[in-house]
């Protein structure tokens, strides 16, 4: 006999304000989960995952309502409760994990009062109490040291310290129900491992049940009991974890499976022996703060660095977060510039060139940012901001937009979105104009940094595939920055492994994935959440 489900939506639906591009966020939406059970809800954005977890919470935004159906906890419809009756509910009752916890931390509180903040406003324990509270609590998720962590401000811990302090603070009044949106999506796979980990020890434990929400089939395949699948606001799948992850039944839900990028890199394809950039012994260090020369902090972003991109290749530069490896990238196209070592491209040391010399030299080095949104200003038309370098670097105007819209055809966007503004386009369109700016000026080289980590799993194998073809049609060679060891062995040929500002481990794809010597590699590649998922793949989508 299963266990009593702790909460249950039954036919829950949530109305979209007028103007939106449909009128529900989600529709008759109908879940259950029991205690000691992990309900992982994937889908792609849009798909209405999140907005299930803030109409649970009641955390809808402005124009936002829920105009049907019930969410039952503890024998209360919460779609029924006053604001002051929900705000004992949250917390107490069901916690929410957030994807980003740099936005939900306040900057000017130290961790250690935000989460006493908690027992502060539930319960009526004295100061003295609450401070050791908070150091059991992160001792619990695992901070090395838990004194020093609770006086420091969200700044001053690494991204997955800062998720482990948000984990604190949603487990402190023990509830029944942890809500957990995209948790992992911005970590590495080392520290997403822990995270995982370290929730499904919790839950283990302590008998929470746990709404996981993601868009990563690693991590479900990693810790899901049961699985719900959403599409444009309906649960179009549900069931438990083994039948949807092997035996899927809806065309969507195979469709996601199957843009799972497997860890086994393809067949080695035909790559030239001549380089077209030479990286040799490049360093970078970074000295922050002190006062007259006293209590400067010095990193070694990059030690001594040396690779080859060959013409026509892409070379895969993987690691941790302050592994060196975006730094790196900004020294290759000079947005910093490196203490020593040289960067040969095409015979020409672009370290030894003046700021006005390396301008000219951009149309043969081009970069496509991580976050697309970041790079684009929103003040102006995509197809300006497609035509500004070929126009700064003396193209008529008129010539300028009409090349942008030739690249919007090139990169699968419509010639006519060039009138449109960023805000308009979604995360993966706006990467593929981000792409068209970048192949404006024609370059030789493209440094692609964590260019599609934020992306959704069909969008991501999407401009993956635009990669790949740019890259055969234009002959292009690339240097791919990225964290997700399954999307570098898809697309490049070979691959340095940083670690600490340091390349521990380099060559071909297959040959490092396939047969890693050094440790740092290994526990890479042993951290990959579900990491036989998407082998099989073919079979599971037949």
């Amino acid at each position: 006999m299963s266990p009593s489900p702790v909460l249950v939506l039954d036919q829950l639906s949530v109305r979209l304000p007028a103007g939106a591009d449909r009128p529900h966020a989600m529709k008759d939406v109908s879940l259950a989960i029991a205690g000691n059970e992990i309900l992982c809800v994937v889908g792609e954005s849009g798909s209405g995952k999140s907005m299930t977890a803030n109409a649970i919470m009641r955390l809808l935004p402005g124009g936002v309502t829920i105009d049907g159906g019930k969410v039952l906890f503890d024998g209360r419809d919460l779609t029924q409760l006053t604001e002051a009756e929900m705000r004992a509910v949250r917390g107490s009752g069901i916690a929410m994990i957030f994807q980003e916890p740099m936005t939900a931390l306040n900057p000017l509180r130290t961790i250690g009062d935000q989460i006493g903040e908690m027992f502060d406003i539930h319960t009526g324990l004295s100061k003295q109490e609450i401070a050791a509270k908070v150091l059991d609590l992160l001792a619990e998720v695992r901070i090395p040291d838990p004194k020093l962590a609770a006086r420091a401000y969200p700044h001053e811990l690494s991204g997955g310290q800062r998720q482990r302090a948000m984990i604190a603070m949603a487990l402190a009044l023990d509830p029944k129900v942890l809500i957990a949106d995209e948790p992992t999506t911005a970590l590495d796979v080392t520290t997403q491992a822990q995270i995982l980990s370290l929730i499904k020890d919790l839950q283990k434990r302590k008998g929470t049940a746990v709404l996981f929400i993601t868009h990563d089939f690693g991590v479900v395949a990693e810790i899901a009991d049961r699985v719900a699948v959403m599409q444009y606001g309906l649960v179009v799948e549900q069931g438990p974890a083994e039948e949807v992850l092997n035996r899927p039944q809806h065309a969507y839900t195979k469709q996601l499976i199957a843009a799972v990028p497997p860890l086994k890199a393809p067949p080695p394809r035909p790559i030239s022996d001549e380089p077209i950039l030479t990286i040799a012994k490049v360093t970078k260090t970074f000295r922050t703060g002190g006062f007259l020369g006293r209590g400067v902090r010095v990193t070694h972003a990059v030690k001594d660095v040396s690779l080859v991109l060959p013409k026509g290749g892409t070379l895969g530069i993987v690691g941790e977060s302050g592994s060196g490896k975006s730094t790196l990238a900004r020294c290759i196209v000079r947005l910093i510039d490196p203490d020593t070592g040289s960067l040969v491209l095409n015979g020409k040391d672009l370290a030894k060139l003046s700021r006005e010399e390396m301008r000219r030299e951009t149309r043969h080095i081009q970069m496509v940012f991580q976050d697309p949104f970041g790079s684009l200003n929103p003040r102006r038309k995509a197809g300006e901001l497609v035509a500004q370098g070929p126009i700064v670097h003396g193209m008529d105007r008129a010539q300028a937009l009409a090349k942008a819209r030739e690249l919007f055809g090139l990169v699968g966007l419509d010639p006519a979105a060039t009138d449109r503004f960023p805000h308009e386009f979604s995360g993966g369109q706006r990467q593929r104009i981000g792409l068209a700016r970048a192949l404006a000026l024609e370059p030789e080289v493209l440094v692609a940094d964590e260019a599609v980590s934020a992306l959704d799993v069909s969008v991501q194998a999407q401009v993956l595939r635009l990669l790949a073809d740019l890259r055969e049609r234009l002959g292009l060679s690339i240097v791919f920055i990225t964290h997700d060891l399954r999307v570098a062995a898809q697309v490049c040929d070979l691959v340095a492994v940083m670690k600490s500002g340091e390349v521990v481990e380099a060559g071909p794809i297959g040959e490092v994935f396939g047969n890693p010597r050094h440790p740092y590699t290994q526990s890479l590649l042993a951290s990959i959440p579900g990491r036989e998922f998407g082998l099989n793949r073919d079979a599971v989508v037949a």
